[in-house]
């Protein structure tokens, strides 16, 4: 299903061309224009149909703030051209804590970029078609499990696949940007705005702008993706991903100026049934083929968008994972040079806010730009110690660029938690500790172990003895195989073969057929009046474990392996058993011997 490997010496033939990875780490800050402007107005509405006018003054600000971002996120990838963005910055020039809660917000970010870009596209969906309101949840179960397998067929092919409905998305914006200001100054007749159907307003004030403004300034998350992700464009590496992060930033600031702009113009006013940008392409074309063209285009761009993640999530997860911070498995890349550990992942945790927050883009917003908010203040702190440290070219004039990155983006992060602390936020506050919590003990983890398998406290080896103990349930042929193995195994020391007999009576045939097969070798019967198998067993392999301590204790399990899987079920499994109260003794060694039948 997802196609021929690709051997390791092809990656280079996996980067991306700058036209292809504009579609897959831009498609977040691009889709974004989908609900950026209809969250500012969501908030202005509550102060009544005049304060709709300021939403125009706020994206101006938000497009002010993405072009101190871009500039910032320019000299990060001229600075660390081999990717890593905002946790490589953090965490090498404020220390690894630093580091820590910019990765963490990053990937508490990057998952609830899919969980918002999947539900705001079945938004999109169910706008234009109402009776699929109902089944929101599962739609978009449906849109995370296609954008997942499309990442594990390979970032090139999932690259190309997005490619069309990013780009369509774009065009069909800027057409509908076209013909609604063109309709508009020649006399086209404005909505009316009477939707509003509230009879009590908030006043005008500088809390409530500053809520718009958080809210708006969801249309910034994603814009360090590029940063993050160097490595998968073509050569050279750094200038193509500036250059396309200066291409990402002109057509989301064009797009979103002029969808606010609209949605001011033609006094749209946010509905919970229908999208602010579903009203401005029905205003424009009519409720025809365009619209309908609009309405595909923009659910297709938004789970388009969730693929930024998809190509964000596993990059910075497999750096923290080659830190220690994370579990190595994620370091790993699949048969298609895809981080397919991290994609699950991000997969997995994306269904479950799905299902949680019921699919509604509305309820999982106030969720974002928290976390994002925080990674870009860390990054842009970090730089300014860069550029300190290193003292280079220019060094002054960089600095007060990442300087002014970092004072703005942190005034951004205050608004953003305060005006949303309380509509969700707290949840990200508290799921970024824990995270932390998380990565620390991990850390501890691997670092324990590798003190541990440290060969500096290696000291010579005594002399000690392999015993070789096996367990019989029977005699036949799977038994004799197992003992012809433990007697290759047991060097110049005897086999010592334990059967447990939970019978009464004494086990007479056994004990005809061992003398018989047995290759002379002795045999204990041990009685079990509980008829407990492996406790006797255990207790045998204890006492020799007391007297010896530093010597070997191997534990040749004979298994009889059937050809169906179905057919395991109808025997017992004391070897599994024995097994698993073995695994986590010292110096204990269990060996399964397979016997394999037709």
């Amino acid at each position: 299903m997802l196609g021929q490997p690709i051997e390791t010496e092809r990656d280079n033939e996996e980067r991306l061309i700058k036209t292809v990875a504009l579609a897959v780490f831009s498609s977040d800050a691009i889709s974004s224009v989908a609900y950026a402007t209809e969250e500012i107005l969501l908030v202005l509405v509550l102060a009544g149909a005049g304060a709709l006018s300021l939403s125009l003054p706020v994206a101006v600000a938000i497009v002010a703030l993405l072009t101190i971002l871009i500039a910032s996120y320019r000299q990060v990838i001229t600075a660390y051209p081999n990717g890593g963005g905002a946790y490589f910055v953090a965490s090498e020039n404020l220390g690894h804590k630093a580091g820590l809660v910019t990765g963490a917000s990053l990937l508490v970010d990057y998952t609830l970029t899919v969980a918002v870009s999947i539900a705001s596209a079945v938004a999109n969906i169910t706008s234009a078609v109402p009776m699929l309101h109902d089944y929101r949840v599962p739609i978009g179960i449906a849109f995370v499990l296609l954008v997942m397998f499309a990442n594990l067929r390979g970032v090139k092919e999932s690259g190309k696949l997005f490619a069309i409905p990013a780009y369509s998305f774009i065009s069909v914006l800027f057409i509908m940007l076209g013909f609604g200001f063109v309709q508009y100054y020649v006399g086209h007749p404005q909505v009316d705005s009477t939707r509003i159907a509230s009879s009590t307003f908030e006043p005008i004030t500088i809390f409530l702008v500053l809520r718009a403004f958080s809210s708006g300034c969801a249309a910034l998350t994603g814009v360090e993706a590029i940063s993050d992700g160097v490595t998968a464009f073509r050569q050279p590496e750094a200038k193509n991903a500036r250059t396309t992060l200066l291409w990402m930033a002109l057509i989301l600031g064009s797009i979103f100026l002029g969808i606010t702009e609209l949605a001011r113009v033609y006094h749209l006013v946010p509905s919970h049934s229908e999208t602010v940008l579903s009203q401005l392409g029905r205003t424009v074309f009519g409720t025809g083929p365009i619209y309908y063209y609009i309405q595909a285009t923009t659910a297709l761009i938004l789970v388009v968008a969730a693929n930024t993640s998809f190509a964000g999530f596993p990059r910075v997860s497999s750096f923290m994972a080659a830190d220690g911070f994370m579990p190595r498995q994620l370091m790993n890349r699949g048969n298609k040079l895809a981080f397919s550990n991290g994609i699950l992942t991000l997969a997995f945790f994306s269904i479950v806010l799905l299902v949680l927050f019921g699919g509604e883009t509305h309820r999982l917003i106030p969720l974002y730009a928290v976390g994002v908010f925080t990674s870009f203040t860390l990054s842009q702190m970090g730089m300014v110690k860069h550029w300190y440290r290193e003292r280079g070219p220019g060094w002054i004039n960089k600095a007060i660029i990442n300087g002014l990155g970092t004072v703005t983006t942190f005034v951004v992060l205050l608004v953003i938690g305060s005006t949303k602390f309380l509509h969700g936020a707290w949840i990200v506050v508290l799921i970024v500790p824990i995270l932390i919590f998380i990565f620390m003990a991990i850390k501890r983890h691997y670092n324990s172990i590798a003190e541990q398998l440290s060969l500096c406290n290696l000291r010579a080896p005594k002399p000690v003895r392999n015993w070789v103990i096996m367990c019989i349930g029977g005699v036949h042929c799977g038994t004799l195989q197992a003992l012809r193995y433990a007697k290759m195994i047991s060097g110049d020391n005897d086999v010592s073969v334990i059967y447990v007999n939970i019978s009464s009576d004494p086990p007479t045939d056994l004990l005809n057929k061992w003398e018989k097969y047995g290759f002379s070798t002795p045999i204990e019967v041990v009685k079990s009046p509980y008829r407990d198998v492996i406790g006797p067993i255990i207790e045998r392999i204890r006492q020799i474990h007391e007297e010896n301590p530093d010597d070997f204790i191997t534990i040749v399990v004979p298994e009889f392996i059937c050809k169906k899987w179905w057919q395991r079920l109808l025997h017992n499994q004391t070897g599994f058993i024995l097994k698993t109260r073995l695994m986590f003794w010292p110096n204990v060694i269990i060996t399964s011997v397979p016997y394999q039948l037709t």
